[in-house]
């Protein structure tokens, strides 16, 4: 018998420990070398762990265990024999003669995924979402499905008209109506580990809270300039560039022309709380809410992008996710965060800073509400504006300035079209 150990790779630098989640094969599984047996949990990211040889496995940590990186978490028995009775194949350096190379051709074709098989995100994804094997063709190696595949059968899927159905009429016996006292009184509670994710977000908001001077300051934005600038360009914008022109990007950029004027809010303290990092590029950090919690990936230099690379890049990052399939690089950064609570009914709130950065701003619901313009009372698209910062590094007269200089920006965007 020869038996190989399976340790937890090393996946970043500030990794030290991962959640094993979900295994993916059978313990005492035959599994192919290369073939993904396992998902792992880190704090930024979930990543597949592949067999490094061929044989049978042996599962040493059990679904939501915590292992710390070098730990091991399985084992393989390379001498066992798969279903078929023929030793295990693992992939070997070719030699340059015309059997060796027929040999090795055969033994990669048989640790290949068969054609239209789902990597085990892409089965996930499919299984969320509904997506029938059969309607999906691989782009990926051999014919394999890969993620981009389901997420372009999802979108197919939402274009598709839908299907009508025709019934025969049928006489439904009347039912006694339901009432409140057939309410079930159950009293039955359960208990879930937190996620590693989870945990991790939840150790971040409370050193936040507790660790920096955290004050919020607000203001409120008409939003009918930015609407009626939306409604008029609309269709021309997703003509030439094959996207909606949302509030966020317009919001990003804003944000980003103020945070060059005024670095402070743009700023950092170092680790030793000693020093004030100053920043001459903005990289906005997007709030994005998924099913294992909130990520909050970077575009870089948006003061240097247009509206459109703005609006392509956070539908790639919310895409990605999404589907959990985000990097760690992707992760990383950020030297200022925007936060949109509107989508989810939010008026106001106060946004809990995103550390190591100074400040972020929280969007809300867009409600119509009468305001007084000009003397006048009007029904106006009203948005609440939220600046939480750190008072270490934001003095309380740059906050509030930051904020009306943003709001002007918005209620008047062709200042910001012409960089005014």
């Amino acid at each position: 018998m020869s038996i190989i150990e399976l340790k937890v790779p090393v996946i970043g630098e500030s990794v030290t420990e991962v959640t094993l989640s979900s295994w993916l094969k059978e313990n005492g599984s035959y599994v192919n070398q290369d073939e993904s047996i396992c998902e792992f949990e880190s704090d930024k990211a979930t990543i597949e762990a592949p067999a490094e040889k061929a044989g049978k496995l042996i599962w040493v940590a059990a679904e939501g265990d915590d292992i710390p990186i070098g730990g091991i978490y399985a084992k393989i028995d390379t001498s066992a024999v798969n279903e078929g009775g023929s030793a295990p194949k693992n992939v070997e350096t070719p030699v340059k003669t015309e059997t060796a190379v027929t040999e090795t051709k055969t033994t990669v074709d048989e640790l290949s995924y068969a054609a239209g098989h789902p990597s085990p995100a892409a089965r996930k994804l499919m299984d969320e979402n509904g997506i029938n094997p059969n309607d999906v063709k691989g782009t990926g190696k051999d014919g394999r499905v890969t993620k981009e595949d389901i997420l372009k059968a999802i979108e197919a899927k939402k274009t598709a008209p839908k299907e009508v159905k025709t019934e025969p009429a049928v006489v439904k016996e009347a039912k006694a109506p339901v009432t409140a006292f057939q309410t079930n009184f159950s009293r039955t509670k359960r208990e879930e580990k937190l996620s590693r994710m989870r945990r991790t977000i939840a150790t971040r908001l409370v050193s936040a809270k507790n660790d920096t001077a955290m004050l919020t300051t607000f203001n409120e934005v008409d939003m009918t300039a930015i609407m009626e600038l939306r409604k008029k360009y609309q269709d021309d914008f997703v003509k030439k560039f094959g996207i909606k022109l949302g509030f966020m990007s317009l919001f990003a950029k804003a944000c980003a022309k103020v945070l060059m004027e005024m670095p402070e809010v743009n700023a950092m303290l170092t680790e030793d709380e000693k020093s004030v990092i100053y920043h001459d590029y903005t990289d906005i950090s997007f709030a994005i809410s998924t099913p294992a919690g909130l990520v909050v990936p970077p575009i870089h230099n948006v003061e240097s992008l247009n509206f459109a690379d703005i609006e392509l890049k956070l539908k790639g990052l919310a895409e990605k996710a999404r589907v959990g399939s985000l990097t760690l690089e992707e992760m990383s950064g950020g030297t200022f965060t925007i936060t949109n609570g509107g989508v989810f009914g939010s008026m106001m709130s106060t946004p809990i800073i995103n550390p190591p950065q100074s400040a972020i701003l929280g969007m809300h619901a867009i409600i119509d509400r009468p305001i007084a313009v000009n003397g006048v009372v009007e029904i106006r698209p009203m948005m609440y504006l939220a600046l939480s910062y750190d008072h270490r590094v934001i003095d309380g007269s740059s906050s509030v300035t930051f904020l009306v200089k943003v709001k002007q920006l918005l209620e008047d965007p062709t200042r910001l079209l012409m960089n005014l």
